[in-house]
Parts: structure tokens; sequence; C-alpha cells
């Protein structure tokens, strides 16, 4: 008896362009134990005269015992697998930003005192995460700063402090790891960590209002919240730290 499974797959693989959905679906395939007979598409015209004669729009198209199962997203389905929904919210890239940045805090604190804890470590992880997400605002000034007016205050009143912001975030928490200039870094990190703070506290806990925070950039799909007020609050205790130190 033949227990075999096997699947049919049409993708595109030209001269000039390889299908990562493509790859994707012949992975995925073979990972569920399918035996895959992989037809290439190598023109656009062949690839045309392909979505005409099976009515679909798009292709990897993927074939089943003689059933359509259909693209990429489709064969996750199928299988039941997550499918992600580019719009869904999500903590995902704070999470990973803070993860990497309190990895690295403890890394460079162990070479510079030769213990993995150390009050330094905890400087530096703040100091890190505030420039990682500047680096995520300072990729699209204008795009963060259309995000920003959406919940803060003193944007909604000066424009030109969206545009400001990844900046002056950027500045503290160079000068705080550095442990230079704390009369520049503890006044900047104190305002815009204040003002941040009470304008996320007011939209979300307030006016419960559900916004996309800009903590990571423009395009964010991270819910404006608790992660979102940590950010300010993080910038807030350091300044008054490093002032009490």
């Amino acid at each position: 008896m033949n227990n075999r499974k096997t699947a049919q797959l049409y993708r595109m693989v030209m001269s000039d362009h390889t299908c990562p959905y493509g790859l994707k679906s012949k992975d995925l395939l073979e990972r569920e134990g399918y035996e895959v007979e992989d037809h290439h598409l190598k023109t656009r015209e062949e690839t045309d005269v392909f979505k005409d004669t099976h009515a679909v729009e798009t292709t990897p198209q993927t074939f089943i015992d003689g059933s359509r199962i259909g693209g990429h997203d489709d064969l996750r389905r199928f299988f039941g697998k997550n499918v992600h929904d580019p719009e869904e919210t999500s903590y995902q890239p704070v999470i990973a930003i803070f993860a990497m940045t309190l990895l690295m805090a403890l890394a460079a604190g162990y070479v510079a005192t030769g213990s993995w804890v150390s009050i330094l470590a905890a400087e530096w992880f703040i100091g890190f995460s505030m420039c990682a997400l500047a680096i995520q605002k300072l990729q699209d000034v204008r795009s963060f700063s259309t995000m920003f007016l959406n919940y803060d205050l003193l944007a909604a009143k000066w424009v030109r402090y969206g545009f400001i912001y990844p900046f002056g975030e950027a500045l503290a928490g160079v000068l705080m790891i550095a442990g230079v200039l704390m009369w520049i870094a503890i006044p900047v990190a104190l305002i815009i960590g204040t003002i941040g703070a009470v304008s996320v506290f007011k939209a979300v806990y307030i006016d419960k209002r559900e916004l996309k925070c800009a903590c990571v950039g423009g395009d964010s799909k991270v819910p404006l919240g608790f992660i979102s007020l940590t950010e300010n609050v993080m910038m807030v205790s350091m300044a008054i730290w490093m002032f009490w130190k």
C-alpha cells in the first residue's frame, strides 16, 4: 500500500526573480511530510497563462489530491498554522528591543565590572533601550511625528516637538551610557519622559482611546498602553537616579 503524500506546487522561478513564498510553500510541504512535484513558472507569460487557466490572481499555488489549496497563507491555514495579519497589534517589536538591550547591558556590564549583575548594567540597560527606541523613530522621523501627534500633549500644541523628540531621546541615552554631560542628559530625559508619561496615561487610562504607539517608529502596530508608559517611566527614573548620584 502506497502511503506517500504528494503535492503539486506551481511557483515562479525566473532568471531575475524567485518567489520567496514559493520557497516557503515548498519548505512547509516538505516539513509536513509531502513529496513535492515542483513546477517552475519560468517566464511572466507562462505565469500569466497559469493564472488564467486556474482563475487565480497570485502564485505560488499548491494542489493536494487534485484540489487547489491556494497560496502560502492558504497552505498554512490548511495545516492549521497561524497566518500573520499585517494589521494585527503586537508587543513583539518592543519586547525584542528590551530583550536585546538587556542582554547587551548584561554583557557590557560583565566586561566592565566582572559581574553579570550590577548597577552599571541596569543603567546601561535603560541607556541602550533609549538609544534603540530612538533608532526606530529616526528611521522615518516624519512618519513617527505624524503618529506621535495622535496622543502626545506637547506635540499637539507644538508640532515641531514630534521631530525633536527622537533626537532628544537619542542624545540623553548616549550621554547616560557615557556618563558625561549629565547637566544636559538629565533635564532632557526628565522633560520628554514626564510629558510622554502624562500623555500616554491621559490617552489610555483617562480618555480610553485605542491608539497605536509611536515608540518603535511611525509604522508601529504596538498598542498604546503599559509598554508605552514604561518607556517614559524608564527615562524619568533614569534621570532621577542620575541626578541623585
